[in-house]
C-alpha cells in the first residue's frame, strides 16, 4: 500500500519473460526475484512502442520538458493501480508500464524521456535509469534505499543532476517538514511487517529529511504563480496530514490554451488523465496546501 492509497482508505490519514543472471544484478542481492516480480512482456511491448514512436519522430531532439510531456500523454487512460513496487518482500527494480500510481506515472515518463534523449534504446537502459533516480544516490541496497518520501527524492535528484527545485523560484516559501508516517505505522508495509527492524532505518531516514530546507507554493497563491511553470515539470502536492510532506504528484503539460494542466495518475478517475490547471486541482482536495515543483534537467 503506498502512501496515496493510505490517504485514501483511512480517513484519519493518510509476467514476464524470461531473465539472464544479467539482469539480477541490477535488482539487489536477493537472486530468489522472479520474472513477474519484476516486468511483463506487456511492459516490454510498451516501452518498445514508445521506443519506436521517439525514434520515428525525433523526440531526443526535443527539450527534456516536451519529451517528458510527449511520454506522459501516452500513457493517458493507463489504468490506475496501486503498490506496484511492492508486490513482493524483496526489493528488486520493478516496473510496470500496464498500471500507474502517481508515482510511477512521473517516474517512468522521466526516466523513458532521460534514456531517449542519451538515445539509448534497450529495456536494460530503462531498468538501470529508475534505478538511478528511485534509490538514494542510484544505490539500490534493500527497501529502505528506496526514495519513499518525495521530499527526499527531490533532494537527492537535485544533488545526482536530474532535476533542479524550482518551488522557490516559482513562487514558494518555506516548507517545514516533519515527517514520521511510515516508522510510526509499519503496519501498513509489507516489507516493515516482515522486517521489524527496518523500521529503526527508516525513523533515521526521516529525521534527516526532517534537518532539510524545503519550498512550496501555498494553494493561496497557486493561481498567481503557476503560469511560470512549463511542460514537464513535475508537481508535489503538500499535505496537511500529520506525519507526511507530499500526498499526491505529477506532471504539467501546458496545453494550446497556454494552462498548466495537471497530468496525474487519478485514484479516484482509476486511470492517467489530463486534468485541469494545478490551480484548480488543488481547490478540489481540502487536505491539500499547495504544491512544489521538480523541473527535469537535460541529461548529461
Amino acid at each position: 500500500m503506498n502512501r496515496r492509497d493510505i490517504l485514501k482508505s483511512l480517513s484519519i490519514i493518510p509476467f514476464g519473460i524470461l531473465l539472464d543472471s544479467a539482469y539480477f544484478n541490477l535488482f539487489g542481492k536477493d537472486k530468489s526475484v522472479t520474472n513477474k516480480d519484476v516486468f511483463t512482456k506487456n511492459t516490454i511491448d510498451i516501452f518498445n512502442s514508445i521506443i519506436r514512436t521517439a525514434t520515428e519522430n525525433n523526440w531526443s531532439e526535443l527539450p527534456i520538458g516536451k519529451l517528458i510531456g510527449n511520454i506522459a500523454l501516452k500513457f493517458i487512460d493507463t489504468p490506475y493501480v496501486g503498490g506496484t513496487l511492492d508486490t513482493a518482500v524483496n526489493e528488486a527494480c520493478r516496473i510496470n508500464l500496464e498500471g500507474l500510481d502517481c508515482v510511477t506515472f512521473f517516474e517512468n515518463s522521466l526516466c523513458l524521456a532521460r534514456i531517449i534523449k542519451k538515445k539509448k534504446t534497450t529495456f536494460d537502459d530503462l531498468i538501470k535509469e529508475v534505478t538511478y533516480t528511485r534509490y538514494r544516490s542510484g544505490d539500490l541496497k534493500g527497501y529502505s534505499s528506496r526514495l519513499h518520501y518525495t521530499s527526499e527524492w527531490i533532494f537527492d535528484n537535485e544533488r545526482k543532476g536530474v532535476i533542479e527545485d524550482v518551488s522557490r523560484k516559482t513562487g514558494g516559501i518555506d516548507f517545514p517538514i516533519n515527517v514520521y508516517f511510515m516508522s510510526q505505522n509499519p503496519q501498513f508495509y509489507k516489507q516493515l511487517k516482515f522486517e521489524p527492524e527496518l523500521a529503526s532505518e527508516i525513523k533515521k531516514i526521516e529525521m534527516q529529511i526532517n534537518e532539510g530546507h524545503y519550498f512550496y507554493i501555498p494553494k493561496s497563491k497557486a493561481a498567481s504563480n503557476e503560469r511560470r511553470l512549463l511542460t514537464g515539470d513535475i508537481i508535489a502536492i503538500t499535505t496537511s496530514k500529520k506525519g507526511l510532506d507530499y500526498s499526491h504528484t505529477g506532471l504539467i503539460f501546458v496545453d494550446e490554451d497556454k494552462k498548466p494542466h495537471f497530468l496525474h495518475a487519478s485514484s479516484k478517475k482509476k486511470k492517467v488523465i489530463k486534468g485541469q490547471p494545478i490551480s484548480e486541482y488543488l481547490q478540489t482536495v481540502d487536505s491539500d496546501t499547495g504544491f512544489s515543483v521538480a523541473r527535469p534537467l537535460e541529461p548529461k
